[in-house]
């Protein structure tokens, strides 16, 4: 438990930013949903549309201090290929 005053003012402003950092992370999830549900549904011209409002979410996760920039590179590239490979036909 925080004794000294600072030690309490660090603990209650840890606690606004644990608050703030999951309704992030919880805005970037649903925004990578609706790309995922558009996959899903095969329609190619949604999932782009998805993507493109994705990106920007997931870039702010990067500079807000969210996401790290690896992990955010790596879902860009998946989903990009995967709404990439709808338009090709299956191999």
């Amino acid at each position: 438990m925080a004794n000294s005053t600072q030690s309490k003012k660090r603990a209650r402003q840890s606690e606004a930013r644990a608050d703030i950092n999951k309704a992030r992370r919880s805005r970037i999830r649903t925004f990578l949903r609706k790309v995922e549900e558009a996959l899903s549904a095969g329609n190619q011209d949604a999932a782009a549309v998805a993507l493109k409002l994705a990106q920007p979410e997931l870039a702010r996760g990067i500079t807000k201090g969210v996401l790290h920039k690896n992990t955010v590179a790596r879902k860009m590239s998946r989903l990009t290929l995967r709404v990439r490979g709808l338009a090709a036909p299956a191999a």
